[in-house]
């Protein structure tokens, strides 16, 4: 059963969602809340595979709430997508960066609502590739060579190359085609760059291969 918290200051969006989100066998919501604050509470006490998180509430917003979750050691499995009114701007990235797994526009369809819990509850990310070229041209003009560049080094080749092709854009079926492996080979040396570069998630890794120069942001 995916466990699931939804954290929004609109009651009717949180009642919306939970409606769709209640009649499916695999999807229980454990809890909602109005804030971000009360959002880290109930995390800390039902520990949800997913939260659903609005990116603008009162008291602490979902970039912060996102980052705090993110930081906690006990609410490593809780998966953080965000939820916008705006599509990509630029508090999206914030909150890919302080740790988010993905994010939705709140004028999702239905199936697609229920189909983006699956993705995030199973640990991926939710950036569909033309949304990773839009954050890429965007947002990571010029990549931040953090900390995170001497770790680097601690890839195989391999991984090396499969973080450069998931950062753009490619799924683990496309990878695995590009390299001539199998699909769980290629999520296999996806999930051993994460261990290894510390990211909770695809999506972060994302992030870190550019903003450690792994990877350059191709310029029109």
């Amino acid at each position: 059963m995916i466990r699931v918290l939804l954290v929004d200051d609109q009651p009717l969006l949180r009642s919306g969602f939970r409606a769709l989100l209640d009649i499916e066998d695999d999807i229980e919501v454990v809890a909602e809340a109005a804030d971000g604050e009360q959002a880290l509470t109930l995390a800390r006490e039902h520990l949800p595979d997913v939260a659903l998180v609005d990116i603008q509430m009162p008291v602490l917003d979902g970039i912060e709430t996102t980052r705090h979750i993110a930081a906690d050691p006990a609410l490593t499995g809780v998966h953080v997508v965000i939820l916008t009114n705006y599509g990509l701007d630029e508090h999206v990235f914030h909150a890919l960066r302080a740790g988010a797994a993905g994010f939705l526009v709140k004028d999702i369809e239905p199936a697609d609502l229920v189909h983006a819990v699956r993705v995030a509850a199973r640990g991926d990310a939710l950036l569909a590739p033309s949304i990773t070229r839009k954050l890429i041209d965007r947002y990571v003009t010029e990549p931040l060579r953090t900390r995170t560049g001497a770790r680097l080094k601690e890839l195989t080749s391999r991984e090396r190359e499969t973080v450069v092709l998931l950062a753009q854009g490619l799924s683990n079926d496309q990878i695995a085609e590009r390299l001539v492996i199998s699909p769980l080979t290629a999520k296999t040396h996806i999930n051993r760059a994460m261990t290894k570069l510390h990211a909770r998630d695809r999506a972060q890794l994302v992030v870190i291969a550019y903003e450690s120069g792994l990877v350059a942001p191709r310029h029109r």
